[in-house]
């Protein structure tokens, strides 16, 4: 035991001193924060600077409204024909050329858009949009309805979600906010995995390239030369996710604070409870328009303090489970241009929990597809962290942790059985084959 000690000390300590560790570990949530800073800023300036001329031609008589415009979008109704403003397209101001034909209200067709350049998908989606509000107007015009009663059956309709618990109280969920949180989970967990789990694999390949491990194992056992390095890495990671957390609170505290001063917070919490508007600077800010207020209350109803700890225990369990394997990849071959072959068995499980976790479970996360990827030890550190801020049963939890702990002990001990015979292995062209051999293989 003390040799697997001495080996995790080794591990941990050369890792953490090393200055690209500590640069990266204080850079990296700075620079999440800038990235999806900077994401959102020209995501909003995209939107916002973004203006369309687009000039329609229309023939269709069914129609008798218009297409509204507004500061993304200008529709100019034209009188010319529609070949002559598209030979006139590039010369012109308009951006485009919409034409609208007569069609049926019940199955509308023979809608063309042309441009010089290709339109975008959101643009696309916009002018159909315009075009079915239209449409729906006119049948609802036609039906006898006024245009002010038209006018009101717009409603914009804010659901508040709660969750009853098993006691029977009511907690406050988000869907937003927990779909937000998982896909962030399970990002981070493939991450991770993918990271530290390379890098045990990386530190096989280099001791025993350099002959290194025969030295080592002349004192230490494979296994605890497997375990020691394992485990330290392990400590490692955990190391570095414990103080992105600790400095990503902070900046998100900062960045808080930061909105809180601007926006009155207090003021705004007290006219959601009378009722009233509050003015804040020049602008009026409604019961509805409190956009803290919308984040807090949709973090409020998730468990973060067991969601980080759960995290913890299923990078330990996933990052143990996979290093295994790596370590075993590690040990057959001699240099890491020959991994390939040998990497990916190992992660088209981890690629395929990664996939199904951000598309189906967290479309239904109380599916049986759901239940079943987060029972598997190959999907289960991904699966069961993204379902987690949905809401997860305990027995579930319970059995997912159990059957992780289980096929962790057991890839070590098939990663073991390789490692104790590949480390010694050089300059011969490994395949599944030898390496099934050497699995089987007597003490």
């Amino acid at each position: 035991m003390n040799k697997i000690l001495l080996i995790i000390r080794r591990e941990y300590l050369s890792r953490v001193k090393k200055k690209s560790f500590i640069i990266m570990t204080f850079l990296t949530p700075l620079l999440i924060a800038g990235i999806y800073g900077l994401i959102g800023y020209f995501t909003y300036k995209g939107i916002k600077d973004t203006h369309d001329k687009i000039a329609v031609v229309s023939t269709n008589k069914t129609l008798t409204d218009k297409l509204a415009s507004d500061k993304n979008i200008e529709y100019d109704y034209v009188s010319k024909g529609l070949e002559e403003m598209k030979k006139s397209l590039k010369t012109s101001d308009y951006d485009y050329v919409l034409y609208l034909p007569e069609f049926d209200l019940k199955a509308p067709k023979g809608v063309e858009l042309f441009g010089a350049k290709q339109a975008g998908l959101s643009l696309n989606n916009r002018i159909s949009g315009d075009i079915e509000e239209l449409i729906r107007n006119q049948k609802l015009k036609e039906s006898g309805i006024a245009q002010a009663d038209l006018d009101q059956l717009k409603t914009s309709v804010d659901i508040e979600t709660k969750k009853i618990a098993d006691t029977g109280k009511e907690e406050s969920s988000s869907a937003g906010a927990s779909t937000v949180i998982a896909f962030i989970a399970g990002i981070l967990m493939f991450m991770f995995i993918m990271l530290y789990g390379i890098q045990v694999m990386r530190g096989v390949i280099e001791e025993k390239t350099s002959r290194i491990i025969e030295v080592m194992i002349s004192s230490v056992k494979p296994f605890q030369l497997m375990m020691g390095k394992i485990i330290g890495i392990a400590l490692v990671g955990l190391t570095q996710f414990i103080l992105w957390i600790v400095l990503t609170l902070t900046i998100s505290t900062v960045a808080v604070t930061i909105l809180a001063d601007k926006v009155d917070v207090k003021k705004i919490a007290a006219s959601t409870q009378s009722g009233s508007q509050v003015t804040t600077g020049t602008q009026v800010v409604s019961p509805a328009q409190g956009p803290l207020l919308d984040i807090q209350k949709s973090l409020a109803g998730l468990d973060f303090g067991k969601i980080v700890s759960v995290f913890i225990f299923f990078f330990i369990g996933g990052y143990l489970f996979y290093s295994a394997l790596y370590a075993a990849i590690g040990s057959a071959v001699d240099s890491e241009t020959e991994t390939q072959q040998f990497m990916m068995p190992v992660m088209m499980p981890l690629l395929l929990g990664y996939a199904l976790s951000l598309s189906v479970v967290t479309n239904d996360p109380y599916g049986n597809i759901a239940f079943w990827l987060s029972m598997i030890p190959f999907t289960s550190p991904i699966a069961m962290v993204v379902r987690l801020p949905y809401g997860v049963p305990n027995w579930e939890l319970a059995l997912s942790m159990v059957i992780l702990v289980v096929g962790f002990i057991g890839t070590v001990w098939v990663a073991s059985r390789i490692y104790r015979v590949g480390i010694l292995m050089y300059g011969k062209k490994t395949t599944f084959k030898e390496m099934f051999k050497w699995f089987t293989y007597k003490n």
